[in-house]
C-alpha cells in the first residue's frame, strides 16, 4: 500500500522542482525528503529520481504518480474536511500564513485567541511573502492564508480560493522630525516633491506599489535607501536618509527621530483572508476566520499595534 507521506514528498518535489525546495515547504530536512522518495521506489518497485547535473529529475513514473499522488491527496483533505464538519468540532491541524506585518501585527494576539477558545486546535503559523502565501494555500499546503491586496496595486486570486475580508489599512508618510513638514496634521502627497526615498527590493510587492503610489501624486521616485523590513526603513528615516510610506499594521514602536503624518490620496491596502473553497466546510477554518475578523484593528495615525489580546466580544472593524 502507497504511504500518504511519501506520496506527499513525491508530489512536493514535483510541484517546487528539487529535493530542497520541497523540504523548506514540508519543513523537513532534504535528506528526509529522499529517504521518503528511496522508500517509495521500493514500494513501487520502480525508478522515481535520476541525477541530473546537481539536482534531480523525476522520472516518467514519477511524474505519473505524482498526478495520482495529487488527486489522493486532495481526496484525503476533503474527506478531513466533511468528517470535521460533522463532527462539528474545532479540532486538528490547522496551518495559517502571514506576510510579515500582519505575522508581526495581528497573528500573536489571533493564535491566543483561537487557543483561549479551542484549546485542541494544533495551529502552525508560517511568516511568508504574499506571492507564496497564495501558491501554497493553493496547492493545500497552508490551510489559510492573511494576504495584503494593494487598492492600487490588486494581488491575483486563482479560482477556486474563497476570501473574507478583514480590515483596511492605511500608510501614512514617515519624516524626519527635522523635516520642514513634519509638524503637520496632514499633507499632500504632492508637496513631498523633490525628497529622496527609502523603499522594499525592486520586484516585491511593496516596492512596485511604493512606485505606483509616488507616481500617481505625479512624484518621479528617486530612492536613497533599500531596505525590505518596515524597521529597518523608520530607522534610516530616523537618521536622515530620505522619507518612506509604512503602512500601519504592525508598525511598531517608533523612534524618537521621526514623525508619521497620514497624506492625501491615503494609501490603502486591504487585508483579507484566503483559503480553498473545498476546505471551508471545516469548522476550524469558520473559527479562524471568526477571530481575525473580531480581533482585525482599527488603526489611527499613531496606533502600535501589538499582541494584546482584546476582548472576545470585540467589534469587527472593516475598514479605516
Amino acid at each position: 500500500m502507497l504511504d500518504l507521506h511519501r506520496l506527499k514528498a513525491l508530489h512536493a518535489v514535483a510541484v517546487y522542482g528539487s529535493v530542497g525546495a520541497a523540504a523548506e515547504a514540508l519543513m523537513v530536512t532534504p535528506s528526509a525528503i529522499s529517504q521518503q522518495l528511496a522508500k517509495l521506489e521500493r514500494e513501487t518497485g520502480a525508478t522515481l529520481i535520476e541525477r541530473s547535473g546537481r539536482g534531480v529529475r523525476l522520472t516518467d513514473a514519477a511524474g505519473l504518480l505524482a498526478q495520482h499522488a495529487e488527486r489522493i491527496l486532495a481526496l484525503v483533505e476533503t474527506a478531513e474536511a466533511d468528517f470535521e464538519a460533522l463532527r462539528g468540532t474545532v479540532v486538528g491541524r490547522l496551518s495559517i500564513a502571514a506576510f510579515p506585518t500582519a505575522a508581526r501585527g495581528l497573528m500573536p494576539a489571533a493564535l491566543r485567541e483561537l487557543k483561549n477558545r479551542h484549546p485542541d486546535l494544533d495551529l502552525l503559523l508560517y511568516e511568508r511573502e504574499p506571492e507564496r502565501q497564495i501558491r501554497e494555500v493553493n496547492r493545500g499546503e497552508i490551510d489559510l492564508v492573511v494576504v495584503q491586496d494593494w487598492l492600487n496595486r490588486p494581488i491575483a486570486i486563482p479560482e477556486g480560493l474563497a476570501r473574507a475580508p478583514l480590515f483596511d489599512d492605511v500608510a501614512d508618510v514617515v519624516l524626519p522630525a527635522g523635516h520642514p513638514l513634519a509638524g503637520r496634521r496632514e499633507l499632500d502627497l504632492a508637496e513631498l516633491s523633490g525628497e529622496r526615498w527609502i523603499s522594499g527590493s525592486p520586484g516585491t510587492i511593496c516596492h512596485e506599489w511604493l512606485v505606483v503610489t509616488l507616481r500617481t501624486a505625479s512624484l518621479e521616485p528617486d530612492f536613497s535607501c533599500v531596505a525590505d523590513e518596515y524597521p529597518t526603513q523608520i530607522a534610516l528615516v530616523a537618521a536622515g536618509h530620505g522619507c518612506a510610506i509604512v503602512p500601519r499594521l504592525g508598525r511598531g514602536a517608533l523612534p524618537d527621530g521621526v514623525r508619521v503624518v497620514p497624506v492625501r490620496p491615503r494609501p490603502t491596502r486591504r487585508i483579507f483572508a484566503l483559503w480553498r473553497a473545498d476546505a471551508a466546510r471545516r469548522p476550524a477554518i469558520r473559527a479562524a476566520v471568526e477571530v481575525l475578523r473580531q480581533l482585525s484593528p482599527s488603526l489611527e495615525p499613531g496606533t502600535l499595534v501589538s499582541a494584546a489580546t482584546p476582548s472576545s466580544h470585540a467589534p469587527h472593524h472593516s475598514g479605516q
